[in-house]
């Protein structure tokens, strides 16, 4: 039996291909792992939390980034595609490339069944290396539950889980679980084509 031998590349032949590329891919420690299309409801989860943030955030000093903007993590080597991310201040762009950010505050993922161990472990465990980062919110997409994790000290993390309104602890925003799952539907079934980069990665 024949047996494929893992390619590796640096983050800069990653950058390179990510340029020319009709689809966006993750780079953990020299792999590139292809992130496929999401659901709809994954799509609508996303749409409605960056639109409100945007708009509490319209007079304060807190910009928020969604989707297609990277997240550069240099302690894990990793770039990544966050579903939302919140910058207090200005963001600081990594080699002068607006493209690619390293200092969110808050990070969101709206989790898939093929993602959402990743999410909660090994990414969580990656995001933890940023010396920003004090707030993670996981968003189920196939039932009403929504997971947040606020830094209350050094490699201390509280866990707090959600059945009505959502207050993050790091920034002034609340948001009801109404608005938040406005147009989901959860009778939907979860496509199968979506990222497998949980099993890929590891």
């Amino acid at each position: 039996m024949q047996v494929t031998k893992q390619r590796y590349y640096t983050p800069e032949e990653y950058l390179k291909l990510e340029e020319v590329a009709d689809y966006n891919s993750e780079y953990i420690d020299g792999k590139i792992i292809p992130m496929l299309g999401g659901t709809a409801n994954h799509n609508r989860i996303s749409l409605n939390l960056g639109s409100a943030l945007n708009f509490a955030f319209r007079q304060q000093n807190y910009e928020v980034f969604a989707v297609d903007l990277r997240l550069w993590i240099p302690q894990k080597r990793i770039y990544t595609y966050p579903d939302v991310m919140i910058v207090a201040g200005e963001p600081a762009y990594f080699n002068n490339r607006t493209d690619m950010i390293t200092n969110p505050q808050v990070i969101v993922e709206v989790l898939s069944k093929s993602t959402k161990g990743y999410d909660r472990e090994d990414k969580f465990e990656a995001y933890r290396t940023i010396s920003t980062f004090q707030e993670y919110l996981l968003i189920d997409q196939n039932r009403i539950h929504v997971e947040q994790f606020s830094k209350i000290g050094k490699k201390q993390w509280t866990l707090r889980e959600y059945d009505e309104a959502i207050a993050l602890a790091t920034v002034p925003f609340e948001i009801s679980l109404q608005d938040l799952y406005n147009k989901v539907n959860f009778q939907l079934v979860e496509s199968e084509g979506e990222s497998t980069i949980a099993e890929e990665s590891r």
